[in-house]
């Protein structure tokens, strides 16, 4: 993968209908649910759109309202849909939100929808042939058998491969996870994977980035997310760390999503690997401080200052700078 990316980057995996509490709340108490759109690879489209990056969405969608929701909120984010198929025959996947204190708990109904129907030969689709990226992630590994297939034939192909890898842990019932993923991960040209999850994965003895990267050598890029502390990007053996801004966290799903889409946004217009560690930082921010998946960037002037900063200004840097300055 190169530090400039030619042509769209092409992600592919299933959006589901989200029914979120509203408002935000414990689902048992809720009054009323609001329909909203929910999946990781259309999330990193609607934030690659936002940066001006060309971004398509390839999935199917059952052939029912929900899909059509669906279809028509990703596209009014700049995403190109055209070639989103869809099936008469499943039904568009669903999940339900349950917010807490704590966490936010999510029950999925996706087991025989449109997209767990996806195989390798969506690959062969002119969408996906002129893709200067293609993105998957470990979600699509777990969906279905076919699902399988096609992220191991992606990885096979000739595009550069952006893997996250998305572990849920509710869609892995057999103990495969951690081996799948793992051989996933160590094939894809870049790869997101949280600290945490990692340890859940692959072992406590996993203490810091270096382990990550000592388990998974084959990336040419590798990024450790920590938390709200920081990102470590290996670009080959060479490590770059960029602290996290701090920000006030409303809801937590849907910032890994949107930290992958400012680093992919970073490197398809040239960035160096800090520059597009602090995009990343900055795109997941915008997620962090709403209650659904996709918040508003802040303004273009204010992304550059941020990029161009020193080191110290970054470092003591807060999210209400980044909302307020422009």
């Amino acid at each position: 993968m190169t530090s400039t990316v030619a042509g769209p980057v092409v992600c592919v995996g299933e959006t589901m209908a989200a029914l979120v509490p509203e408002p935000v709340g414990p689902l048992a108490g809720a009054a009323a649910l609001r329909i909203a759109v929910a999946g990781a690879e259309s999330n990193v489209a609607m934030y690659l759109a936002d940066h001006g990056v060309p971004a398509r969405w390839v999935s199917a969608l059952g052939d029912d309202p929900f899909g059509q929701r669906v279809r028509a909120e990703v596209a009014a984010r700049g995403v190109d849909v055209s070639a989103v198929r869809t099936d008469p025959h499943r039904p568009t996947g669903l999940l339900v939100k349950d917010p807490a204190a704590v966490a936010t708990r999510v029950h999925y109904y996706r087991q025989g929808s449109a997209a767990s129907a996806l195989g390798p030969d969506l690959l062969d689709d002119t969408a996906v042939q002129d893709a200067g990226t293609l993105h998957l992630t470990g979600i699509t590994a777990a969906l279905s058998a076919s699902c399988l297939l096609l992220v191991e034939e992606a990885l096979r192909g000739p595009h550069p491969v952006s893997f996250d890898v998305n572990h849920r842990p509710a869609l892995w019932t057999d103990g495969a996870a951690p081996g799948v993923l793992r051989g996933l991960a160590d094939r894809a040209d870049l790869v997101f994977v949280g600290l945490d999850e990692a340890q859940a994965l692959w072992g406590a003895g996993i203490t810091g980035p270096g382990d990550v990267r000592a388990l998974l050598p084959g990336p040419r890029l590798l990024v450790v997310k920590d938390g709200g502390r920081a990102a470590t990007a290996y670009d080959g053996p060479d490590p770059y760390t960029v602290p996290a801004l701090r920000t006030d966290v409303v809801e937590p799903v849907g910032a890994g999503d949107a930290f992958a889409a400012g680093f992919l946004a970073g490197l398809h217009r040239g960035e160096s690997v800090p520059r597009a560690l602090r995009l990343a930082h900055l795109t997941a921010g915008a997620a962090l401080r709403v209650t659904g998946d996709h918040g508003p960037l802040p303004p273009a002037a204010r992304i550059s200052a941020l990029l161009a900063a020193p080191d110290e200004e970054w470092a003591r840097t807060g999210a209400a700078d980044t909302r307020s300055q422009g």
